[in-house]
């Protein structure tokens, strides 16, 4: 299927810079804490939000007659509107210039438009804390009772010192969702999920299984600060089954690798991490 973009319609949306504040408040990094089970104290002003959290803040505004049938908004931001009507996390790339704090009202700038790749940078009150480039990827719609084309699939490394098994409970991911006010219908609408988009269960979300990809970077380094990631999705997970997280050193030192690896041991998300 070929796809093109009216170049007027292109030419509106590159350079279109929304700009946006949000306070950073404790209470959904507290509730995402309770919701994955983490043993991380409960956060208070001051303290540094926890690197791929925030996702939980600058959360989309759109009312519902906004909303397409799968639950995601119609108009897409800065991203120009396209004939492709589903659309799935790519990956991120994100590095830190400072730390975002409980209590502190940030700003974020997003604009800078190429293909489906979105730029933001996040300003504190000490200025630019957090730049960021999300990748979206946009596909036909699939008809009733079919099943998604499998997408590619890479062996994930086994010679691996790091490894945490992960159940994407449905619960969790509902949580996910309402949290991060995601009401795309393929994290928990299983009906929709299967009977609709042709997947065998609910997907779980991929800025998700990045933040449990960095976190276990985390867990696994103590004492060092995450200074830049990038993740790169190639395969849907879901609640069908557990998945596991795998991880190591990188072989110059200053980082670590990590993969999300299906149940069948193929590659879900990759993920480098730049450890300061």
């Amino acid at each position: 299927m070929t796809t093109t973009l009216d170049l007027d319609d292109l030419r509106t949306h590159i350079g279109r810079t929304q700009i946006a504040t949000d306070l950073i408040h404790a209470g959904p990094a507290n509730f995402l804490r309770l919701a994955l089970g983490r043993p991380d104290p409960e956060f208070r002003d001051g303290d540094v939000l926890p690197p791929a959290w925030l996702a939980l803040y600058f959360l989309p505004r759109v009312a519902s007659d906004a909303l397409r049938p799968d639950g995601s908004p119609r108009d897409t931001g800065v991203v120009p509107p396209m004939a492709l009507p589903r659309r799935m996390f790519a990956g991120e790339r994100v590095r830190h210039h400072g730390a975002v704090r409980v209590g502190e009202t940030v700003r974020r700038d997003t604009g800078t438009l190429v293909f489906a790749t979105v730029t933001s940078r996040v300003f504190g009150p000490n200025g630019l804390t957090l730049e960021e480039e999300r990748r979206t990827v946009f596909r036909e719609e699939v008809k009733a009772g079919e099943r998604n084309q499998a997408p590619r699939r890479d062996a994930a490394p086994t010679d691996v010192p790091w490894r945490q098994v992960v159940t994407p409970d449905p619960v969790v991911l509902f949580r996910y969702s309402a949290l991060t006010f995601n009401s795309h219908r393929i994290h928990y609408d299983r009906a929709w999920a299967m009977d609709v988009e042709g997947y065998p269960g609910l997907v779980v979300h991929g800025p998700l299984t990045t933040t449990l990809l960095i976190d276990f970077a985390r867990d696994r380094n103590p004492g060092r600060r995450v200074a830049a990631y990038t993740t790169q999705a190639r395969a849907p997970l879901f609640d069908t089954a557990p998945f596991e997280l795998r991880g190591r050193p990188a072989a110059n030192g200053g980082g670590c690798e990590l993969w999300a690896v299906t149940p069948e041991g193929t590659i879900a998300m990759s993920a480098e991490v730049e450890l300061a």
